[in-house]
């Protein structure tokens, strides 16, 4: 599999990532061997985290699988610190909160580093440059070799960014953004692709296949045993379900059709290889599932197709984004 560098910086990653946002809860350890195998032998090395996957499971399933499957020095181990299971509050991005749960997320993956130490989200409560404190301290310290941040809005990303070239003493910069993106969300392309590509920064798009919803599947309803069937996960499939995602799974399908491929494959190839795009983070619940996504490598989309796929799936942009004297 072709490495990619990460943002400007030396460190090289496999142009696919496997998510384990499943591990742990719908994909068991047995199941999540055979996926990071399976990644492996693909040349696969990006393996994403979190420490609130399955409650920290994911991690435990992924140390576990690291002492006996894959070594450790194989893989570049991203995760995440700063959400929290709290009524009154989402997310913490304070300095104690973060190394505490660094911490804790290197004793789960019985490693004394990782590789790329993501904030889960934008803490409000907490003063910014509190939080970039934090991943600089990781750094610095050798718990985490490299440090981004994960669902960062556009002025938020460029403030973190900012304030780390501007901050006396610090040495950290960010390596990555962590956003959805796919053909059924292309709202990153308003400010905060603009941003990461101005400031070096690598984008890991997330959810790049939209919820499983552009592969196709949904096309003739919500098939039991699909994420959208689950109690827990279709609140996050549903809103993908509607007839302008309908008109943008059909045009893919036609794509892949036309390709001799299939429309996943349409739908990773096109997000794999825009602008400012290092590696779309992919999960599955099964091998089966991932070599389908994995088969991806031998695609190139036609420059027609990708210009036929921009189109018919453009988000509305207008002010500020075109000439205001214009409209």
């Amino acid at each position: 599999m072709e490495q990619r560098h990460l943002g400007r910086t030396g460190l090289r990653v496999s142009r696919i990532g496997l998510g384990t946002l499943t591990w742990g809860r719908d994909t068991d350890e047995h199941d999540a061997a055979e996926q990071l195998k399976a990644f492996w032998e693909a040349g696969g090395t990006l393996v994403d985290t979190a420490d609130v996957y399955a409650g920290g499971e994911a991690e435990y399933v992924l140390g576990r699988l690291m002492e006996r499957l894959v070594h450790r020095r194989e893989l570049v181990i991203a995760t995440k610190a700063g959400s929290v299971r709290d009524p009154d509050r989402r997310f913490d991005g304070s300095r104690g909160h973060l190394l505490a749960a660094l911490d804790a997320s290197l004793a789960r993956l019985g490693t004394d580093h990782v590789d790329l130490w993501q904030v889960h989200a934008f803490d409000p409560d907490t003063p910014l440059e509190e939080t970039l404190q934090a991943l600089d301290i990781a750094v610095t310290s050798g718990r985490a070799r490299y440090a981004g941040v994960s669902n960062f809005c556009g002025w938020q990303l460029a403030k973190a960014a900012t304030w780390q070239l501007a901050a006396a003493g610090t040495r950290t910069r960010l390596a990555s953004t962590q956003m959805e993106y796919s053909l059924l969300q292309r709202g990153v392309e308003r400010e905060v692709l603009p941003a990461a590509l101005d400031l070096g920064v690598g984008l890991l798009p997330s959810s790049p296949l939209g919820r499983g919803v552009l592969t196709g599947k949904y096309r003739s309803g919500v098939p039991t045993g699909s994420r959208g069937a689950s109690d827990h996960m279709a609140p996050f499939v549903e809103p993908y379900l509607d007839e302008d995602a309908s008109r943008i799974v059909d045009a893919v399908a036609t794509a892949a059709d036309g390709l001799a491929s299939t429309p996943l494959e349409v739908a990773l190839a096109w997000v794999r290889d825009r602008p400012g795009v290092v590696a779309p983070i992919v999960g599955a619940r099964n091998a089966q599932q991932l070599m389908a996504a994995l088969s991806v490598e031998a695609l190139s989309l036609p420059d027609e197709i990708r210009r036929a796929l921009d189109d018919v799936s453009a988000p509305v942009h207008r002010y500020p984004d075109q000439d205001w004297s214009t409209l």
